[in-house]
C-alpha cells in the first residue's frame, strides 16, 4: 500500500510506529499518543515541553513557518515556547543565499516570539528537489501548569480561533500566485498571502490558558480543521458535532479553494486554535482573547458517544465529519 502524501494514517502510528519507543523512563509524563503534538517531560522540579515538526509543503516562507509551527505546538499546552533548534535539509542546487534567507526568516520569527534558537544542523541533501526544515521547540512551566489535548471531556465547548485553512491560504498564494493570477487580483492574493502573519495561535492559547476553564487545545495543521477536530477527540476519547455555519472562514479561503475545487476544511489550518472549554467557562474565555484582538467562535460541543462525529451542514443536513486521508494542500500544489 503507498501512503498519501503528509501524514501517516493514525492506525499506523499505533500499530506500528508506537510499538517501537525505546525503553520506558520514569521522566516521560506524556510521550507519543495519537492527536498529541508534543511530548511531557519531568525534569527536577520543573516541566519541559518539546514538539517536533517538518515544513515540507511551503518554499516561500519555509523558516518563518518552521518556527511558528513548532511553537504553536507548545502552546498548545498553555506554555509559552523559549527555545527552538532547527535540521535544514537543503537540495543540490541550493545556494548560499538560500541558507541565508531561511536563517534570516528564522530569527524574525523567533525574536517576535521571544525564542532563542540553541542549535541545530544544516546540509545539502542528494535526492531532494526543494528545501525542508524540521523543527524542534520547547518550553518550560511548573508542574500542573498545562494542560493536553488528551482532556477534553463530553458536554464541553468547541471553540476555534480566527479562521480555516489560514496556512494554506497563505501558501497557495504564494506559491501558487501565477497560477492564481488567472483568476485573481494581485491585491486579493496579497491579502491572502499575509496569512503568514496571522499563522502564530501563541497569545491564543496562552491567554485562553489564563482565563482559566480550557481543559484541552489542539492547533488544526495538516488535514485542517476537520483533521484536527478528529484528533482533538481521539486524544480525549470523546465524539464531537460542529456547525459548518459557525466555522469562520474568510473570502480568500473560500475562494482559492473553489478555485483549486479543495475542500477549505481539509486545507492546512496553522493559525487557528481549537480550545475545549468547560460549561460556563466559554464566555471569559472569548472576552479573554477578543481582549487581545483573537477573534474566536464558539464552533459546536464534544459528545460521550466516541465514534459519533459530525457536521451540520449549512442546510441543516447532518453528515458525518471527514476524517482526511490526506491534507487538500498536495491536491492543491499538484495544479498547474
Amino acid at each position: 500500500m503507498k501512503l498519501p502524501a503528509g501524514k501517516i494514517p493514525a492506525d499506523l502510528l499505533q500499530n506500528v510506529v508506537f510499538k517501537h519507543l525505546g525503553i520506558k523512563r520514569k521522566e516521560v509524563i506524556l510521550g507519543p499518543r495519537v492527536g498529541e503534538d508534543g511530548a511531557i517531560v519531568e525534569v527536577g522540579n520543573k516541566i519541559l515541553i518539546t514538539s517536533m515538526d517538518p515544513i515540507t509543503g511551503a518554499l516561500e516562507r519555509i523558516g518563518w513557518l518552521a518556527v511558528n509551527v513548532n511553537a504553536n505546538d507548545i502552546a498548545t499546552f498553555g506554555v509559552r515556547p523559549t527555545l527552538f533548534s532547527s535540521c535544514i535539509l537543503l537540495p543540490e542546487n541550493s545556494t548560499p543565499e538560500t541558507v541565508e534567507t531561511m536563517c534570516k526568516q528564522m530569527d524574525t520569527a523567533a525574536k517576535k516570539l521571544d525564542i532563542a534558537i540553541i542549535g541545530g544542523h544544516c546540509e545539502t541533501t542528494p535526492g531532494i528537489t526543494h528545501p525542508i526544515v524540521v523543527g524542534t521547540a520547547l518550553g518550560i512551566t511548573e508542574k500542573n501548569r498545562y494542560v493536553t489535548s488528551g482532556g477534553a471531556k463530553p458536554g464541553n465547548a468547541l471553540i476555534l480561533t480566527k479562521g480555516v485553512g489560514l496556512e494554506g491560504t497563505a501558501i497557495l498564494a504564494t506559491d501558487k500566485q501565477k497560477l492564481l493570477e488567472r483568476q485573481f487580483s494581485k491585491t486579493f492574493l496579497k491579502k491572502a498571502a499575509n496569512f503568514y502573519n496571522r499563522i502564530s495561535v501563541v497569545e491564543d492559547a496562552v491567554q485562553a490558558f489564563e482565563a482559566g476553564g480550557v481543559t484541552a487545545m489542539h492547533d488544526p495543521t495538516e488535514g485542517g480543521v476537520a483533521g484536527g477536530i478528529h484528533e482533538l477527540a481521539d486524544a480525549s476519547n470523546v465524539g464531537a458535532r460542529v456547525f459548518e455555519a459557525k466555522m469562520p472562514i474568510r473570502r480568500e479561503t473560500r475562494e482559492i479553494c473553489e478555485f483549486f475545487k479543495i475542500d477549505p476544511l481539509q486545507l492546512i489550518g496553522s493559525g487557528a486554535l481549537l480550545i475545549a472549554a468547560e460549561n460556563n467557562c466559554e464566555d471569559k474565555i472569548l472576552e479573554a482573547l477578543r481582549e487581545h484582538g483573537i477573534e474566536a467562535s464558539i464552533i459546536g460541543e464534544l459528545l460521550k458517544e466516541k465514534g459519533k462525529r459530525n457536521i451540520i451542514r449549512d442546510n441543516g443536513v447532518t453528515k458525518p465529519l471527514v476524517r482526511p486521508l490526506s491534507d487538500h494542500l498536495w491536491k492543491a500544489l499538484k495544479q498547474r
